[in-house]
């Protein structure tokens, strides 16, 4: 259905939607991010939205709620942000809980990505009940940008950042980076890491920075899994990223030193360095959904020249470091402007002192 076809009540209704998906946005994953309103006569009847796996799916909640208000929803209308699931999980599928409901019409944002729960529609027409689907579709997919590089690219939404002076520096030339930004844009970094399953960093980054890589300055009741790319196992014992546990990734054979809690892979590539399509897929198999990178330069440049960056978000701090600072990837070689990183401006803001870049990769920097 074209987005002519929606009314503003239609526009209004799945503005909701996406707004109680959004509270799902520290709890859900590895499941997508889902909110949902049933409307009856232009009046809201009842609302829900999936907090967690395991747990009722939003349309679910939603006809609890309105039945615990001994509300009749036959023949309303139901607005969710994503397709109703037609299959069975860890919990049956919602197709046939609004057949059973009598719900008159589904309005979806975006048809479900994933194979394996897709045809919710087609059953629901089956029964006789109207869908239209396409309604802020673009909003919805924004808020399930990494479920849906998941189940479809079998990979996460790679999102990198970077704190950098207004020419471009993420950090002196003897290498110190804390802080270039302000507290405002690390509180907001915060946020970010908060909503990702997990955050990657690299051993340059953990030796010179001893970074906790934890999210700090939001409410968020679990922390993400946090990676290290360590081609050589030279993470040391007492970092602080390994507090409570973390996952390493090397070429090389498991440092003995590492505490018991902290998990190991190898994954070598031809050159003996780590395999960042394998990583990626790896992390996907865990039910990875967004993965969030602060790194430095070289792995950065490394992510870029594997392709597998989706997102820059870069803080622009109103200073000049000037050279012989670094920038934010350090390629192998030098590039003309036929290789450089393509990117898309998506959104700029200003977070206390600071600007927030957001960028969508174009074009990745493939050698």
């Amino acid at each position: 259905m074209s987005a002519q076809a929606f009314g503003d009540a239609d526009t209004l209704f799945m503005e909701r939607a996406l707004a109680l998906a959004e509270r799902g946005m520290y709890t859900a994953a590895p499941n997508p991010r889902v909110g949902c309103v049933i409307v009856d006569r232009g009046t809201v009847v009842a609302e829900g939205w999936h907090e967690r796996p395991g747990e009722a799916h939003a349309e679910i909640a939603a006809l609890r709620a309105a039945e615990s208000r001994g509300r009749d929803v036959r023949g309303a209308t139901l607005y969710v942000t994503l397709e109703p699931c037609n299959h069975v999980g860890l919990t049956p599928p919602c197709t046939e809980a609004l057949v059973a409901a009598g719900i008159g019409r589904v309005v979806a944002a975006m048809p479900d990505p994933n194979a394996l729960a897709a045809g919710g529609a087609g059953r629901l027409r089956a029964a006789g009940i109207r869908v239209d689907i396409g309604l802020c579709e673009r909003e919805a997919r924004e808020l399930n940008c990494g479920f849906i590089s998941r189940v479809t690219r079998g990979r996460p939404f790679v999102r990198m950042k970077v704190a950098a002076s207004l020419d471009g520096r993420t950090a002196t030339g003897d290498g110190r980076s804390q802080w270039i930004t302000s507290e405002a844009a690390r509180d907001d970094g915060h946020a970010w890491r908060a909503r990702a399953s997990a955050i990657l960093t690299g051993i340059g980054t953990v030796q010179a920075d001893n970074p906790q890589l934890t999210a700090r300055a939001v409410a968020t009741p679990r922390q993400p899994l946090r990676v290290i790319v360590d081609r050589h196992a030279q993470t040391p014992r007492e970092a602080k990223v390994l507090q409570g546990g973390a996952l390493i990734v090397t070429a090389d054979a498991r440092n003995d030193a590492w505490p018991h809690d902290v998990e190991h892979v190898a994954l070598p590539d031809a050159q003996r360095r780590v395999d960042l399509h394998a990583l990626m897929q790896m992390l996907a198999r865990r039910g990875i959904n967004e993965l969030h990178v602060e790194a430095g330069a070289r792995l950065n440049a490394a992510l870029l020249e594997a392709g597998v960056v989706d997102e820059l978000l870069a803080y622009v701090a109103p200073s000049i470091l000037g050279d012989p600072a670094y920038g934010l990837a350090q390629f192998h070689a030098a590039r003309g402007l036929e290789e450089r990183v393509l990117l898309a401006f998506e959104s700029i803001d200003r977070i206390g002192a600071d600007l927030r870049i957001r960028a969508r990769v174009l074009s990745g920097a493939a050698a």
